[in-house]
């Protein structure tokens, strides 16, 4: 796997890891979601997202947020950054370093999970970085959970809410991994600042009040696809999907629920649709073949039709 380690500098004590994947096309920019490292996007054996888009040429740049993975410093005891600095200082840091290798190549920005709330959250902010994408991918991205379950009481309510601000408010930040919940680090900032978008209500940043809802309204997106398991029930439950596209004010005809009832060739969850050994035969493709288009301005959103048997 012809890969390599680049380090953006933030100041003096602080680099982000975007793990490099080179090609001659169009860069990619890659960011995870909570309790999470970039790995959910490639394995060291050459599996996953960013080196199945490499081997089909694209400048493949996979972030770790600050304080996760390669990115140093590691956390230490209240650390003091959190899903703001993600939002108006990393996100725009890491895109400016790669618009510095790759000038005026448009961007392609992909997330899983909440890093897609901060990539959204990102560009409604800054028009200035919003002109260079060229197009957005989303992986089970939501910003509020609505969904009523056991699982969201014991996992959300419970777990997210309850349990994990108290071990957080004690370390500054939760170690998921060692706790079995993820794989790596959550500040408890970003902890804090999820707590709030994750529980439904406007979308407004918890640090400096600017409303994210309302900035929206003023523009259009780049041409955005979204994508969500069939068995994603909780984190990524397509209902949740739907509600955070229609804040962001997408087309809902560019959303596809992955499930054998809809043509996928496995009933993906909120990981399996990221690392599941059948994803580059199945929707990886889709995914290339949907930006293939629209990178040639051959392709609209409406093109892309939710199926009448997805749920």
């Amino acid at each position: 796997m012809n890969a390599q380690s680049l380090f953006v500098p933030i100041d003096a004590d602080t680099r982000l890891h975007l793990r490099h994947f080179p090609g001659n096309g169009l860069p990619v920019f890659l960011v995870h979601g909570a309790i999470e490292n970039g790995r959910i996007f490639y394995s060291l054996n050459g599996k996953g997202l960013a080196p199945y888009l490499q081997r089909l040429g694209y400048d493949v740049y996979v972030l770790d947020l600050r304080g996760r993975g390669l990115s140093q410093p590691k956390p230490e005891v209240f650390s003091a950054h959190g899903q703001h600095e993600s939002i108006c200082v990393d996100l725009p840091a890491a895109s400016d370093f790669i618009a510095s290798r790759r000038p005026q190549m448009k961007q392609v920005w992909m997330s899983h999970s909440w890093g897609g709330v901060l990539q959204m959250s990102c560009l409604a902010r800054f028009p200035e970085i919003r002109s260079r994408i060229g197009a957005l991918v989303h992986f089970a991205v939501k910003r509020s959970i609505t969904v009523r379950s056991w699982q969201r009481l014991f996992r959300v309510e419970f777990g997210w809410k309850l349990l994990l601000p108290m071990v957080s408010r004690v370390l500054g930040y939760i170690p998921a991994a060692r706790l079995g919940l993820g794989s790596d680090i959550e500040t408890h900032q970003s902890l804090m600042a999820s707590i709030r978008w994750v529980t439904p209500g406007p979308w407004v940043d918890p640090d400096d009040g600017f409303d994210y809802g309302a900035a929206v309204c003023a523009f259009e997106y780049p041409p955005s696809l979204w994508l969500t398991g069939v068995d994603d029930h909780l984190l990524g439950a397509p209902k949740d999907v739907r509600a955070f596209m229609a804040e962001c004010r997408v087309n809902e005809s560019s959303f596809i629920i992955l499930g054998k009832g809809s043509g996928a060739l496995h009933n993906y969850d909120h990981i399996s649709l990221m690392t599941h050994p059948l994803a580059p035969d199945d929707h990886f493709v889709r995914v290339t073949h949907w930006l293939n288009e629209v990178l040639t301005d051959t392709l609209s959103e409406s093109s892309f039709s939710l199926s009448e048997n997805t749920p």
